[in-house]
């Protein structure tokens, strides 16, 4: 006996499956709300009641987890990177981390991707893009920011359900290899510190190569979070770069950030999100009174500033009180290293160095993550990758192993 073409009546909001005039099997599921405030009712059609049933229940799993495509989206890679990185992560990230996005965006991903379309793209395509990037002399490094990039953007499009999947999950990243650092020993670190004591804001490097501040914690730090009386100070500020626009109407011929009539349009710091990031370091006697004398030497410049003084409170300031550009931070690193007779190293070797002093003074974990501002759930890994071990140290082991196995060597040691 022939089935009846009949359609069941469900509940509003309920799916329906029904065998209709054209002999086919149809199916009908309400997976969200249109734009206009109407239900968003999705069709599907099976040759079979068996094969509809299936499609109906796979829309009805995809409406659970939000994962269901919105009607009339068909967006190229182009338009969504731009959309995304302009509309929706300039609102929600840092200064920071907005303008790498948006260079990966507009230098790299759309040139390179931005001719597909999203739903089409595979984790090939992106294998195949970052091969090429390198092949045109593009660092693995930079590769491998665009891939974090891309992977960003696309978790976004699938929690707009704008995208089904994201390839950047699948698709290998361009592998790095991380340079082996070598934090500075204690007699580079005493000649560096030589040298900085005639520089003017000395103490500032004192702070990078003793507690570990990064560049925009030190360069961020407020005198109104230093208790010098109390023997510690309070990290809650980071300095962030400088962002330019011209104030010539872009009629100067050079970049804004060499126009002679700039306008600064970024905030100069913000404040720390993380609470590890948010911490409370106590002060070495030494530095406490170096930063006294700091102290004094800035209520200097503020009287021969006069009206020119800037009142930002800034612990390490410019001689008119304004606070220090980060890439002219970078670059007297750079000199001091040079002046001090110390091999190169980034500046943020010196936040290496830090946390390998405090483990050859065999401080706890818990306070070296304390000082040095790691997130409890991966201080493990971060030890790992800033603490490295010395030349001394492992002799210092290798003799203790001698002691343990040989003991009757030990004690023939002419030298005890």
């Amino acid at each position: 006996m022939a089935e009846k073409k009949k359609r069941t009546r469900q509940p509003n909001g309920a799916s329906s499956i029904y065998l209709g005039k054209d002999g086919k099997w149809h199916g009908r599921v309400t997976v969200g709300v249109r734009d206009d405030g109407t239900p968003d009712r999705r069709h599907v059609e099976r040759k079979t009641r068996p094969e509809v049933t299936s499609a109906v229940r796979e829309l009805e799993r995809k409406r659970e987890e939000g994962t269901v495509r919105k009607v009339g989206e068909q967006w190229t890679v182009k338009a969504w990177l731009e959309h995304w990185v302009y509309n929706i992560a300039k609102k929600y990230v840092s200064e920071n981390t907005y303008d790498g996005y948006e260079v990966d965006v507009r230098v790299h991903l759309v040139p390179g991707l931005g001719a597909h379309k999203l739903e089409k793209l595979e984790p090939e395509h992106l294998e195949g893009f970052y091969e090429r990037m390198q092949k045109n002399g593009s660092a693995a490094g930079t590769a491998h920011h665009v891939h974090r990039t891309i992977r960003a953007a696309l978790n976004e499009a699938m929690r707009r359900t704008s995208l089904a999947r994201n390839v950047a999950e699948i698709a290998k990243a361009p592998q790095l290899e991380e340079d082996e650092v070598e934090p500075y020993t204690i007699v580079e670190i005493q000649s560096l510190l030589l040298e900085a004591s005639k520089l003017r804001n000395s103490a500032r490097w004192v702070l990078a190569l003793a507690l570990g501040l990064r560049q925009g914690e030190a360069l961020g730090l407020m005198w109104e979070d230093v208790y010098l009386d109390a023997g510690y100070i309070r990290i809650r500020k980071n300095r962030l770069r400088p962002k330019y626009e011209h104030g010539c109407g872009d009629t100067c011929g050079r970049k804004a950030g060499y126009c002679r009539d700039r306008r600064q349009i970024r905030r100069e710091h913000k404040s720390t999100k993380s609470r590890a990031g948010r911490r409370t370091i106590g002060l070495p006697d030494p530095l406490i009174k170096l930063l006294r004398k700091h102290e004094e030497e800035q209520k200097r410049e503020r009287k021969e500033a006069g009206e020119l003084w800037e009142d930002k409170g800034y612990v390490f300031a410019q001689p008119t009180g304004g606070p220090l550009i980060p890439n002219t931070d970078y670059h007297r690193w750079k000199q001091l290293l040079t002046d001090a007779g110390v091999r190169d190293g980034r500046l943020h070797d010196a936040r290496h160095t830090a946390a390998t002093v405090l483990l050859i003074l065999k401080v706890p974990d818990v306070v070296v993550d304390s000082i040095m501002g790691w997130e409890p759930g991966g201080s493990a890994r971060m030890r790992s990758r800033y603490q490295h071990t010395s030349v001394s140290m492992l002799k210092d082991v290798a003799q203790q192993v001698a002691a343990e196995l040989w003991p009757e060597l030990a004690e023939d040691d002419p030298g005890d």
